[in-house]
């Protein structure tokens, strides 16, 4: 199997990721996404096409002539909820959204992959590239894991790759074991009594509750150097009731991120956090309700398939280092790697040492990156498939 592309290739690839980029759709709301994915898959003939896979999820298989096994390749659909600030001609043309993170990059990888398993269909087994909606917020790589369509593409091996503002153009971070950490947002939601802002007696305000409630939430994971123990609580967001002078408040809510290394810990710091909140309302009297939302698993590469991903590396040759991994970021993929049956690993693709931060607002992928990621990608299906 080859790995180059043409030139025009090149140009067609760069055209249709910067039109994916005018049009971004954030987590869970991919549909016309999805739609512009099946298209361009649809001109390259894949052996099948699933699709609404845990929601807006596309898979194309390509087939080999021989029995072995099956390679998935993963990329992201969706954007973020984010305002691109950009002079780009193809920035954003949807208020209030933007492809700030590069998953319109990366998707333009995996059409390339695409692209070229149409020219030349492996030796042997199967390769899936996995297009999973609902990446930013976490919900989806499980939902495609559970849904019953899975079990038919479920992988022997499972790959994907994100790019990395700050790190050389090209360059790469790589290694084995953790490599992206678990975390979850809590939303604390406190309920007292309204009164008339001279009479704040009569009422019940949560406002002295979130006084204490914020910094011992925040005392409890102070963050640290990452390792097996490190836990850390950002406060995200707070609100007390209404923006008027005359009420003294009955609703009040704190928003957290909880963030380990390991899932392990992970139980143990939300039971703290739970136990926390519940002694507060006790104390006060006021009603409590919590709520769990961007529930990510730590990313954990598997030995084998990081040796897959570093001897295609090795045979470009394209350098790498462990670099600055584990990160303290969470990605969805690492729950491919948890399915039984499935070895999994990401890369981590320079975007260049200068280039602009991901989710930031003038953020817009490197179109030179889209040859080089499918040369990688084609690489590890040609080591495992022929």
């Amino acid at each position: 199997m080859s790995d180059r592309l043409s030139n025009t290739d090149i140009a067609d690839l760069t055209a249709f990721r910067r039109d994916l980029h005018r049009f971004p759709e954030v987590s869970r709301d991919e549909a016309t996404t999805a739609k512009r994915i099946i298209a361009a898959l649809a001109q390259l003939r894949p052996d099948q096409t699933l699709t609404a896979v845990g929601g807006h999820g596309v898979a194309a298989i390509f087939a080999g002539r021989e029995p072995g096994p099956t390679v998935l390749f993963r990329c992201e659909l969706d954007a973020l909820p984010i305002e691109e600030l950009s002079d780009a001609p193809h920035r954003s043309t949807i208020p209030g959204k933007g492809h700030l993170c590069g998953h319109d990059g990366h998707m333009a990888i995996v059409i390339a992959l695409a692209r070229l398993l149409s020219r030349q269909r492996p030796a042997r087994g199967r390769v899936v590239l996995m297009f999973q909606p609902a990446e930013e917020d976490g919900s989806g790589a499980a939902a495609v894991l559970k849904d019953p369509a899975y079990a038919a593409i479920r992988p022997d091996w499972a790959f994907s790759l994100h790019n990395i503002p700050g790190l050389a153009l090209g360059q790469c971070w790589l290694t084995d074991g953790p490599v992206n950490c678990a975390s979850v947002g809590m939303k604390i939601t406190l309920n007292g009594k309204t009164s008339h802002a001279a009479q704040p007696e009569r009422g019940l305000s949560p406002g002295l509750a979130m006084s204490r409630l914020i910094p011992a939430l925040s005392a409890l994971g102070q963050g640290g150097p990452l390792g097996p123990d490190y836990r850390l609580v950002t406060i995200t967001h707070a609100k007390l009731g209404e923006p008027a002078f005359g009420i003294s408040p009955a609703h009040g809510e704190v928003w957290a991120t909880l963030r380990t290394m390991l899932d392990a810990p992970m139980a143990a710091l939300k039971s703290a956090a739970t136990a926390l909140a519940e002694a507060e309302a006790q104390a006060t009297g006021l009603t409590l309700d919590i709520s769990w939302h961007d529930d990510f698993a730590a990313s954990v590469n598997d030995p084998d398939a990081t040796r897959h991903l570093a001897r295609a590396l090795d045979a470009l040759p394209i350098p790498h280092a462990t670099g600055d991994l584990p990160m303290r970021a969470s990605e969805d993929f690492g729950r491919f790697g948890t399915h039984p049956g499935t070895k999994g690993a990401m890369l981590y693709l320079g975007a260049g040492a200068d280039h602009p931060a991901l989710h930031n607002p003038d953020y817009d992928f490197p179109d030179d990156l889209i040859p080089l990621g499918a040369r990688i990608f084609a690489r590890v299906a040609r080591d495992l498939l022929g």
